[in-house]
């Protein structure tokens, strides 16, 4: 049994489908699900965490059907949306507390020791006293965590995990997020950080419009890229380029080509600019990045503007 699978998953709004015909099976990894704003990534967590009833399709979670068992469903996995925040007016074991309430740990003795498990992994056990208006932004989202952890779920569904917090902070909370794997753990993550899905995900899948276009680990992503060239000029693509190299964009005076061998290319590529009077400050050569699988899916310009306003509620209720 796998911990999450759907099968033909569809939600529709007002006659457009936002998700489609999505078929999943993940189990015990580290899962990324990436995609532009709107390709329905949130429906589809939203849908396998009982928020959203599909249109059609099946989906579980451990064995429970996400319409007909929605309570088994939730007993099974925690959710740590992007937007979620700690209670300020209340101490980081408060937090936790309350979380372990909710979730219908009655037993003292049992809420006390599952309280201490979950603030000493998370490496809170020091502050656990303290008042949480006084946690940094990575303490926050580590407390978050702690809160999700604390009933032991089997699954736990992360949205945008890292978002707002510094490099340290990040490394951090991913450090963490590979350790809860290791107890068999199945963590379904989105994100838009392609760095961290490359270096911490199992597999991943990108999605666009609703539709899975490529799932698989990052490395089977990108074996079937071709080097990449980037230029530093301030020159106009050149008119007549070696074989084998394709332009991919010319954007703030950085050209990008792709190549088959981008270390014999790369000379190739410079005596074009030189034949054509094209003027290179610099030149480096790289191999495919799971960014440039995500990019040669989703096409040019299909990222949705970026929400100001939501990001900075977010920030201030962090």
């Amino acid at each position: 049994m796998n911990a999450i699978e759907t099968n033909g998953l569809t939600k529709v709004y007002e006659g457009t489908a936002v998700v489609k015909a999505l078929d999943l099976k993940v189990n015990g990894e580290i899962y990324g699900l990436l995609g532009p704003n709107g390709s329905g990534k949130t429906t589809t967590v939203n849908m396998l965490t009982t928020l959203v009833r599909p249109s059609s399709g099946t989906a579980s979670v451990c064995g429970h059907d996400v319409t007909k068992d929605s309570a088994g469903v939730r007993q099974s996995m925690s959710y740590v949306p992007q937007d979620m925040a700690v209670d300020i007016r209340l101490t980081g074991w408060e937090n936790v507390e309350l979380f372990a309430k909710l979730y219908g740990i009655r037993d003292k003795a049992e809420r006390r020791e599952r309280i201490e498990y979950v603030l000493d992994i998370m490496n809170l056990t020091e502050r656990a006293g303290d008042m949480t208006k006084k946690y940094s932004g990575g303490m926050r989202r580590r407390l978050e965590l702690a809160q999700a952890l604390v009933h032991r779920p089997d699954v736990l569904f992360l949205d945008e995990p890292t978002v707002g917090l510094d490099v340290t902070s990040r490394r951090s909370i991913w450090e963490y997020i590979t350790k809860l794997r290791g107890t068999g753990m199945t963590i379904f993550v989105t994100t838009h950080q392609m760095d961290e899905a490359e270096r911490y995900c199992d597999r991943v899948g990108i999605l666009k419009k609703g539709v899975l276009l490529n799932e698989g680990t990052p490395a089977e992503l990108t074996s079937d890229l071709e080097d990449v060239v980037i230029v530093r000029t301030d020159s106009e693509l050149p008119q007549k380029l070696p074989d084998g190299v394709v332009p991919v964009k010319l954007e703030n005076g950085e050209a990008v080509f792709s190549a088959a061998d981008g270390a014999d290319s790369l000379d190739a590529i410079l005596d074009a600019y030189r034949a054509e009077g094209g003027k290179v400050f610099s030149a480096s050569v790289r191999g495919p990045t799971l960014e440039d699988v995500y990019m040669q899916a989703i096409g040019p310009g299909e990222e949705a503007p970026f929400d100001e306003d939501r990001f900075r509620n977010m920030m201030r209720r962090r």
